[in-house]
């Protein structure tokens, strides 16, 4: 072979690995995943609730705000004026009249998207959707008698004095139970983490929808489809199923109505109840406002529809005061619902520092403390002699949990629902009694206690025999 020849060959072989490389690497360029969108405030390892996964990639949502526009401004406005703004409506609140969840497709920061709608002379109040979080604390007569095989250890129904604790320190739920021990005509909405509808000491005191009740509609989050809301509803996920994977909801659920004297596992305050579950926190206990707010949204459309749902119990909160939370808990009060939310595990005067929603002065709220066993003011609990209403049982409460199990947990969660499910015994007996009287009731259906007194406005602890008429 001549030399020109082996460089002529030479030439031939480097021009065919050149294009054989180009096509590899061609084709690995295309395998590649498409890069990850990150909010600039904050890096892959940081990324906050608003956080989206799936199997393929992530992505940050859009930043969400709450807005009420004025009365008299047309949907044709809104709709014109989110256009302009090159936002979307992610959902009306059909409770309060104007109020919308609004998205921004434009990257812009919350405090940017804020600004721009109060500015404008069509909003009464727009503002950002905050974050919400579990409230988990910091570490006579005659009676009915429950034969649950834990009951002895439940001292916020029955306390004798076990364990270094009060005899007589509790809510005085046999003798209630003489009364009454709840009905089942009555439906509770929990609204939290979910409720494990499927607990056995649960599954039959959960809420189904009756036949005669239509499937929820809500059509900006579940695109013209009704929701099959058989037990409830899941806000995180917008679908039909409010199963609890935290289990702070299922704690909650099994104060006010785990089954009684069924000879399993413990027994609610009420034995017989309807319990709603409504799921707006994930896994890790955080919500929303936005999912808060549908959440009741979601409730008195049910209590519309002819359910007769007429408590909300609320365990969370934060200090962060929104307008939209306060007038959807407003329209509940319309509605004849009654919201017994968790007054904070800070240790610290709400009438200083106000925990929301507890904090909101309106007629329908009752904001609950927590006690120990020897009904002192449990150390974590928020109190105010103004804005905190009354105390119940917060700490080693015993209740269902996840995988059909039993644990203790302490906190402002768990004092709320004990007043929830007195709510629900007095109206076991009375289902048409008006919300403001109920509030009214349970308040003045307290054992007056010194270490309450300039710590909780009524003075003392719920007392659920006194609540049903029975001392």
């Amino acid at each position: 072979m001549s030399r020109n020849n082996i460089w002529a060959h030479l030439a031939i072989a480097l021009a065919l690995i050149l294009v054989a490389a180009f096509a590899g690497g061609l084709r690995k360029w295309q395998r590649q995943p498409k890069p990850v969108k990150v909010n600039p405030t904050e890096s892959q390892e940081t990324l906050g609730p608003n956080t989206e996964t799936n199997d393929e990639n992530q992505r940050v949502r859009n930043v969400e705000v709450l807005v009420r526009f004025r009365s008299g401004t047309t949907l044709e406005v809104i709709n014109r004026i989110t256009a302009e703004l090159n936002d979307e409506i992610e959902d009306r609140i059909e409770s309060v009249d104007g109020l919308d969840v609004i998205e921004d497709e434009d990257g812009k920061s919350a405090d940017e998207v804020v600004a721009q709608y109060r500015a404008l002379p069509e909003v009464e109040y727009a503002e950002a959707n905050g974050t919400i979080t579990v409230d988990h604390g910091e570490s006579a007569g005659k009676h009915v008698h429950a034969n649950d095989e834990m009951f002895s250890q439940q001292w916020g129904l029955f306390n004798n004095g076990e364990k270094g604790g009060k005899f007589g320190a509790d809510i005085s739920a046999m003798r209630a139970w003489a009364v009454t021990t709840g009905s089942d005509q009555g439906v509770v909405a929990v609204i939290d983490s979910g409720v494990d509808y499927s607990h056995p000491d649960l599954a039959s005191n959960i809420w189904t929808r009756p036949q005669i009740i239509k499937a929820y509609r809500d059509d900006e989050l579940t695109s013209d489809d009704p929701i099959d809301d058989l037990h409830g509803f899941n806000l995180v996920d917008d679908n039909d199923d409010p199963m609890d994977d935290n289990g702070h909801g299922t704690h909650c659920a099994g104060i006010i109505g785990a089954e009684g004297d069924n000879e399993l596992g413990i027994a609610g305050v009420n034995w017989n109840v309807k319990i709603m579950p409504l799921k707006f926190m994930d896994a890790d206990g955080t919500g929303t406002t936005k999912d808060a707010i549908e959440a009741i949204n979601y409730v008195i459309d049910r209590k519309r529809a002819g359910v007769n749902v007429r408590i909300i119990s609320a365990s969370w909160g934060s200090t962060a005061k929104s307008r939209a939370l306060e007038d959807i808990i407003r329209k509940a009060y319309d509605e004849g619902i009654l919201f017994v939310a968790a007054a904070g595990n800070s240790s610290s005067n709400n009438d200083q520092t106000p925990h929301y929603p507890s904090s909101y002065n309106l007629g329908n709220v009752i904001s609950v403390a927590a006690l120990d066993r020897n009904d002192q003011l449990a150390p974590f609990s928020n109190y105010g002699a103004k804005s905190v209403h009354v105390a119940a049982p917060g700490q080693e409460i015993l209740s269902t949990w996840l995988e059909h199990g039993f644990t203790e947990k302490q906190g402002t969660s768990m004092a709320t629902p004990f007043v929830a499910g007195v709510a629900a015994l007095i109206l076991a007996e009375n289902s048409t009694m008006p919300v403001s009287e109920l509030r009214a009731r349970l308040l003045k259906s307290v054992d007056v206690l010194p270490a309450l007194k300039g710590k909780v406005s009524s003075g003392g602890r719920i007392n659920a025999a006194k609540a049903v008429g029975a001392e």
